[in-house]
């Protein structure tokens, strides 16, 4: 049985909580075990997930988390290098990690992708995950968390 890491920013506690919901929400209907792993922000989800792995718990990961434009360019840095990160460690790792960080100009563009009763965004990234997960399992990949 897969154990899934859910590693989420919660600079946006409402979001990323919502985020979180719809994640989970998924993979308790489909019976799949997960534990929550909350960070500062989204800047810090590649670290966590890094060390998530390292742990060898875990069959996959899924990243959440929020970044709003804010007035400098630090709103670039941090879309960039989390995104650069998750994709190096998956790589780099052949691991399966579900994307589910908004990068988004408004908190009303995040609720709306956040939000499950609209585009519920954290259950993309968990169903993602899962996908990569049975990808791994038909090239006769193991995951270290089975």
């Amino acid at each position: 049985m897969s154990r899934i890491c859910i590693v989420v920013g919660e600079f946006y506690q409402d979001i990323a909580a919502e985020l979180v919901k719809g994640a989970t929400t998924y993979l308790d209907e489909i019976k799949v075990e997960y534990d929550v792993i909350g960070v500062p922000g989204a800047f810090e989800i590649p670290s966590a997930v890094n060390m998530a792995i390292v742990s060898g718990k875990y069959s996959g990961y899924v990243a959440l988390g929020c970044v709003i434009r804010g007035e400098t360019t630090h709103y670039d840095y941090v879309c960039q290098e989390s995104a650069r990160g998750l994709n190096q460690i998956a790589i780099d790792n052949i691991e399966a990690i579900g994307y589910g960080i908004l990068t988004v100009e408004t908190s009303e563009q995040a609720w709306v992708r956040a939000a499950v009763t609209q585009g519920n965004k954290g259950k993309h990234a968990a169903i993602a995950c899962m996908r990569l997960l049975e990808i791994a399992k038909n090239f006769g990949i193991d995951s270290q968390g089975e």
